[in-house]
């Protein structure tokens, strides 16, 4: 019988809360943290002394021997320098642990190894981390020790962001304070925050870990770039939310407790639709705090992994042929006050704010489309978007019949006089109950869903950082406020009556922007031409979303609310041409050293042994047909695959060649992995024909089957 677990004891228990900041720090110090906290401003370095303190003897108390300013660089995982408590001796030679208020405050690691776009020389050496309130500090436990972790926010010498928190941190502001206007003119006169809140569900994949370390491509690449599918993969749709096994069942017991402790609301875990495949889910909180917490569930999955002899997979395509994996990213805003900006209601024909709210997001999401798009790019899922398994490349609104309904009366006759109503789902079985329908199918195929008091965005990828979508979000969302707020507030001031203004501003937004809503099928192909008809962007790969940050447009957009300069946006930009240059020389590399060293030899040696078998049996008075067969057979591929290999080589070593980050990350994409596609092809023929027992790697059945 397992062991009972005391979830509310174990909770948080690694996490400095506000619960154990009022307890540890005098009421005083407590009082001014807090309206930093809520309100912005500096902490006198006194008062960051005291707190400073207080965190470095709870951390020891709960065996922690060294701190670190934990930082997200433009890597889009996280970064850590740790150091000791120590100090120097007293003059009895007895050691001092010390921590100061300067030391909680700010950090210098080095900025000339992370990617900084142009921003920074190798030469240049200095950057800063600098304590963010909002997000609690908490212990790290592994086998290097326990480890206080103070979130971060990292920006060079010269100010420049070179982090994904900064961003973050800037349009959560924004966001804020255009909310803000928007309930005023309201008459809501008791908020003072408007929060964005996230709730990022994390697909992941799990292997066994002697199988995985056979394979260089899951190493190198975290995806399989060869691999003939299994006899079965999900097509009886048996995995998803199927009964957990024991050793995966283990796993996401430990995996709850690792959570839990670091004050990640770790809810909903099941398998999800491909073999092998795995989904966890939050509860939500403000948007700083989830991208943070989503990075240690990335990080805790996998450490968790090794201690049951797995590992996790969090690309966003590790098998070619079942499902991929992404997160859903659960967006809305709520006052600190209490109202979600993004609840209907009841009659949501009737609420007006709701209305004005939902307007100015489709304003949002059809000006800013591409931008959009871009945030949920990286390398990874340029293979599962639009692959019928994730939403397409091509961004639209999904809002259900009942607002779509609301939208077009509004558009068509200025009023929406009657509303879709949910029903009644009757079972026909006497002793299940009869109950209320929603008001609306759900549309999986989406990437941008309304779903009830909140949108999901589904197109990020699995191992990306949640914090670009996020910062995205907030600022399109906050750009399109602030246009209403100005609108309303000099109409009234003109003279205008401000429920007429209101309701002439919806119509226009819901008219103008009407053509970003779209309910059906985004799989099929009649909605690529339906998308190209209404003018929406189809941006199919990373490298053609790059862009799309330094147009004129965007730059006025993350201009206007300081999120990002035009010099942070140019640098992003080219980091995105460089790290995908970068990863699909990665895989190139690894394709050719497993062809060379792994495929051919164990296809030659296999050849030779039929070869040696069609001998034997023509010695003997037979007619070797299926030998010699299988061997012409073998021997075509092969002969195919040395010249894949041959065309990848020359293409991969033209690459290095190429000057300009653009010119080169387009070559990639267009050369490169056109030839690394070339070469699987015959190497998967290959895994089918040839004896199982020579076949240098596990196969996908073994992979994803086999766990």
């Amino acid at each position: 019988m397992s062991e009972m677990i005391n979830v509310e004891e174990l909770f948080a228990s690694r996490v400095f809360t506000l619960g154990k900041m009022k307890e540890k720090l005098p009421m005083q110090v407590f009082a001014e943290v807090r309206r930093v906290m809520e309100q912005g401003g500096e902490l006198p370095l006194a008062t960051a002394d005291v707190v400073a303190r207080a965190m470095k003897d709870w951390a020891v108390e709960n065996g922690a021997t060294h701190y670190t300013h934990w930082f997200q660089p433009l890597t889009g995982i996280t970064a850590e320098k740790h150091d000791a408590f120590v100090s120097h001796p007293d003059s009895e030679g007895r050691m001092l642990l010390e921590f100061s208020g300067k030391e909680l405050i700010k950090g210098e690691p080095d900025a000339s190894s992370f990617p900084s776009g142009g921003l920074r020389a190798t030469f240049e050496a200095r950057g800063y981390t600098a304590w963010d309130m909002t997000s609690p500090a908490f212990l790290k436990e592994d086998a290097t020790g326990v480890i206080l972790c103070i979130p971060t926010a990292f920006c060079s010498y010269t100010g420049e962001a070179l982090d994904k928190k900064t961003p973050l941190l800037r349009s959560m502001e924004a966001i804020s304070q255009q909310a803000l206007r928007i309930v005023r003119l309201f008459g809501d006169t008791e908020a003072t925050r408007v929060v964005a809140s996230v709730g990022a569900e994390q697909e992941y994949f799990l292997v066994d870990r002697e199988k995985y370390l056979q394979r260089e491509d899951l190493i190198f690449a975290g995806r399989t770039l060869f691999g003939a599918p299994a006899p079965k993969g999900q097509e009886l749709e048996d995995h998803y939310f199927g009964t957990i096994r024991e050793r995966i069942g283990a796993y996401m017991k430990d995996l709850n407790i690792e959570l839990w402790k670091l004050g990640v609301t770790a809810k909903t875990q099941h398998n999800e639709a491909a073999p092998a495949q795995h989904e966890l889910a939050p509860i939500y909180e403000s948007a700083n705090i989830a991208v943070d917490h989503n990075q240690l569930v990335m990080e805790t999955m996998k450490k968790v992994a090794g201690r049951h002899g797995l590992t996790c997979l969090l690309h966003e395509k590790p098998f070619a042929g079942v499902n991929g994996s992404g997160k859903h990213d659960n967006w809305s805003l709520c006052t600190d006050s209490g109202m979600n900006l993004l609840d209907p209601g009841d009659t949501p024909n009737a609420n007006v704010q709701f209305l004005l709210v939902l307007a100015c997001i489709m304003k949002a999401v059809d000006t800013h489309a591409d931008l959009l798009r871009q945030s949920a790019s990286d390398v990874g899922n340029d293979h599962r978007l639009g692959a019928n398994e994730a939403p397409p490349a091509i961004i639209s609104m999904f809002l259900g019949e009942q607002l779509d309904d609301v939208v077009k009366q509004l558009v068509e006759t200025g009023e929406a006089a009657h509303l879709i109503e949910g029903g009644k789902l009757e079972t026909g079985v006497s002793t299940l109950p009869d109950f209320k329908k929603d008001a609306t199918d759900r549309n999986r195929t989406s990437p941008f869903a309304f779903t009830g008091n909140k949108f999901e965005f589904r197109t990020v990828g699995s191992a990306d950082s949640i914090a670009s979508p996020n910062t995205t979000l907030n600022a399109i969302v906050a750009e399109a406020f602030c246009e209403a707020a100005d609108t309303l507030e000099r109409e009234v001031a003109e003279g205008k009556d401000f429920e007429l203004a209101v309701h002439d501003l919806i119509k226009e937004y819901m008219g103008r922007h009407q053509r970003i809503i779209f309910n059906g099928d985004g799989y099929s192909e009649e909605w690529v031409r339906e998308a190209q008809r209404r003018g929406l962007p189809n941006i199919r790969s990373m490298v053609e979303a790059a862009g799309t940050l330094t147009t004129d447009k965007a730059i006025r957009l993350f201009e206007k609310f300081g999120i990002f300069t035009r010099v942070e946006l140019k640098s992003r930009e080219e980091i995105l041409y460089e790290t995908y240059a970068k990863t699909i020389n990665i895989e190139a590399l690894t394709m050719i050293n497993m062809a060379n060293k792994k495929y051919i030899p164990a296809v030659v040696s296999y050849t030779k042994s039929l070869a040696d078998t069609v001998i034997a049996v023509r010695g003997a008075g037979v007619d070797p047909v299926v030998q010699t067969e299988l061997l012409r057979e073998v021997n075509l591929q092969l002969t195919a695959a040395k010249k894949a290999l041959k065309e990848l080589e020359r293409a991969t070593a033209q690459a290095g060649d190429i000057k300009g980050v653009k010119a080169q990350a387009f070559f990639y994409k267009d050369t490169v992995k056109e030839a690394m596609d070339a070469l699987r092809i015959p190497v998967d023929a290959l895994e089918m024909l040839v004896d199982k027992k020579v076949w240098p790697v596990p196969s996908y059945g073994e992979l994803i089957f086999e766990v």
